[in-house]
């Protein structure tokens, strides 16, 4: 019963994921349009419009552009700390024989294009970008496989998914011990008292999701204070929040359950409105012949397909795990080709890490057409070996 319902939840999590890729994509294309149209000043106003308050010693007036990435963006990890513990304690990364294959993938698609990256720019002042080109958004890669429909496994979308979350875990590694500011100690006690509060709760047995979401807002108001990324609040409290592997609907479910849709149709596309806007101008693809854009764009398209398809014949030659079920070698390079659709967190890291307008607007660049030639060939590769074809 309880295996027949993680069916159900990976068919609707998939579900989800392919809607809200489709949306995506029709957001980075009018994000596009409006940066290169009459629009783009009124609307790089709009995001600058501060609004909040400064009240009774709390400091919460910040940028529309802040709140999308700090605010929104924090729900958006909630999500996928709901979903890598889900996975962890009842899903594809159960057990050591589940997890190994993709733990093994996501390893390999993480540090052979931060290599890559950090070969093109050592010593140059982009080099602290080397996060950049490690991660791979889920969502445009569900889409392409929804699209393929059944002419791809499901043992392949579900080696994808769970490749993609323990991906996501290494970038929000990333994040918080790499890409934080001056830490303000102070801040970051009173967050760590508010975890341990919310561990209590857990360790109580307290299943109402208010006692979670609560102190959690509070917690994300100290780490956003504190100089970690705010968006760390979201993990550590998805973290505390009760599960089980039984047939029952744990609150873990439940929020998961809730938080899907609004996540894949609305936050994440108004991150990509807010964060994709580029502006192209004449000399922008002669800035791809730099280091900047040439680790991004090597890393994406060379380093993922490659650390992800070395490190799963590592795995599957030492018989540390085998191939999924119904695959071929050549969906295993399809599925790393998809690993290049960065996205979404390669812009969220880009943001975090480098120096200034001019590179973040480059990387964003660059990032973008990685994603769409990753997405092409991919879509083709898959599509070409997909069930049916010799």
């Amino acid at each position: 019963m309880a295996q027949k319902i993680n069916k159900q939840s990976f068919t609707n999590f998939i579900k989800s994921e392919s809607l809200g890729g489709f949306v995506l994509i029709f957001c980075v294309i009018i994000s596009l349009i409006i940066a290169n149209s009459f629009l783009a000043d009124d609307f790089n106003q709009l995001l600058a419009i501060n609004f909040g308050t400064n009240i009774f010693n709390l400091h919460l007036k910040y940028s529309l552009f802040t709140w999308i990435n700090d605010g929104l963006m924090a729900v958006f990890f909630l999500l996928i700390g709901l979903e890598i513990k889900r996975e962890v304690i009842e899903g594809e990364l159960a057990t050591f024989k589940q997890a190994i294959l993709p733990v093994m993938a996501a390893l390999g698609g993480m540090l052979v294009p931060a290599l890559i990256y950090f070969c093109f720019n050592s010593g140059t002042p982009t080099a602290a970008g080397w996060g950049i080109p490690m991660a791979t958004d889920i969502a445009f890669a569900i889409a392409i496989l929804g699209v393929l429909g059944k002419r791809v496994p499901l043992s392949l979308k579900i080696f994808l998914t769970a490749l993609a979350i323990v991906d996501d875990l290494g970038a929000i590694l990333v994040i918080a011990f790499f890409y934080s500011q001056q830490i303000q100690y102070n801040y970051l006690l009173y967050a760590l008292g508010v975890f341990i509060v919310l561990l209590i709760f857990n360790r109580l047995n307290i299943k109402h999701l208010a006692f979670y979401i609560l102190p959690g807002i509070v917690m994300w108001y100290f780490i956003h204070h504190s100089g970690i990324h705010a968006t760390i609040a979201g993990v550590l409290t998805a973290v505390t929040i009760p599960t089980n592997n039984t047939a029952q609907k744990s609150p873990l479910e439940k929020l998961e359950h809730a938080l899907g849709l609004p996540v894949n149709l609305i936050i994440m596309p108004i991150f990509a409105l807010a964060n994709t806007n580029i502006a192209f101008y004449p000399t922008m693809f002669k800035a791809l012949a730099q280091p900047l854009s040439l680790g991004i764009i090597c890393g994406l398209l060379i380093g993922k397909p490659l650390g992800i398809t070395l490190f799963t014949w590592l795995a599957v030659k030492f018989k540390i795990a085998q191939l999924p079920q119904n695959c071929k070698w050549q969906q295993i390079i399809g599925v790393g080709i998809l690993g290049g659709i960065g996205f979404t967190m390669s812009i969220f890291i880009a943001l975090l890490s480098l120096p200034n307008l001019q590179s973040q607007m480059i990387a964003k660049f660059s990032i973008l057409a990685a994603s769409v030639f990753a997405g092409l060939v991919g879509y083709w590769v898959l599509n070409r070996f997909g069930k049916g074809v010799s």
